[in-house]
């Protein structure tokens, strides 16, 4: 109820608004503190690109953090990833995730993002300490932290907001009477404003997903989504916006049953022990963490991310420049 109050202006929202005061005033402080010096910013030593946004809830982060540490890899350079773990059991301390872990330790997304790009990743609250871990002992060259605009702690040689063009910003407001984490002014600091779906604004580059196929859990064979028409399907998501996935496989003409559960749902045997016969399309987070329970039917279907030419050369050159 709270977080459909979010995308518009109800009675709710409204009577949250003191709550939303006082929750600016302790950003703005806190901001405050930094910019004067009374909190200290660590430096890791070698660049860190922050990628976060403006809104609670999924944007695209994730998989924008997979995209571009493969595409810093392709250039020449050395990226780890540093990521709280939200949820991990591990998220109090930094770890290195080695991609054979449960999700319930380290976090699903950090693992996703382990498995997908083959870099390392350290999981924790203290940012600075999980950089600090990765520079020591793995010899990265630059350093991608994944939803990390708040976390103030670390200094930043580029941050990068990611936008849902569907959703923007809801009702504007901020936590709890809106979804926003800071206010829209944000944007006008950050170095690279990135619009996921929806038609950007001339400040702001795009990011275009989609699903292309679909990999088994267990024997890893790769299908077109085509293939998966005319049958009965059930879909499965416990990711932030569950619904976008579901709208992507029904404008590709498939038609399913929906199952719908939280973000970084920790899944039980009772949650899908009923489909242990069907058909089952999850999303590649969910596949982490359900790949011991699953049916011999069922497949990931990873999320393709195009990334914007203009934006990776100007990352690129933004780079160079502080190099």
């Amino acid at each position: 109820m709270l977080e459909e109050s979010w995308y518009q202006r109800t009675i709710l929202s409204f009577m949250l608004l003191p709550l939303s005061a006082l929750y600016g005033v302790v950003l703005t402080l806190r901001v405050a503190a930094y910019r004067c010096g009374l909190l200290k910013r660590a430096n890791a030593g070698v660049p860190v690109i922050v990628i976060g946004n403006l809104t609670v809830g999924g944007t695209g982060k994730t998989p924008l953090t997979i995209a571009l540490a493969r595409y810093l890899r392709e250039r020449g350079y050395s990226p780890g990833i540093v990521s709280r773990g939200y949820k991990g059991k591990a998220e109090a301390q930094s770890r290195l995730v080695n991609g054979d872990e449960d999700a319930g330790l380290v976090g699903d997304e950090p693992l996703l993002i382990r498995r997908e790009t083959g870099c390392p990743v350290v999981v924790g609250r203290k940012r600075p300490i999980a950089c600090d871990q990765l520079i020591a002992h793995h010899g990265v060259d630059i350093i991608i932290s994944d939803d990390g605009l708040q976390h103030l702690s670390l200094e930043r040689a580029i941050e990068i907001v990611v936008v849902d063009g569907k959703r923007l910003f809801g009702n504007r407001l901020l936590l709890p009477a809106g979804p926003l984490r800071e206010t829209t002014k944000r944007l006008h600091s950050v170095d690279f404003v990135v619009r996921h779906g929806g038609l950007p604004y001339a400040s702001e580059y795009t990011m275009r997903s989609q699903l292309e196929y679909a990999v088994n859990l267990h024997t890893g064979e790769r299908r077109d989504l085509n293939s998966f028409l005319d049958r009965e399907i059930h879909a499965v998501a416990g990711i932030a916006h569950p619904v976008e996935f579901f709208r992507k496989l029904e404008d590709l003409g498939i038609r399913m049953i929906e199952h719908k559960f939280p973000d970084h749902h920790n899944y039980r045997k009772i949650d899908i022990e009923q489909l242990l016969n069907k058909t089952v399309l999850i999303t590649a987070k969910d596949a982490i963490k359900l790949v011991n329970y699953a049916g011999k039917d069922w497949w990931s279907v990873p999320l393709i991310v195009d990334l914007n030419d203009y934006f990776l050369d100007n990352l690129l050159k933004k780079l160079d420049s502080i190099q």
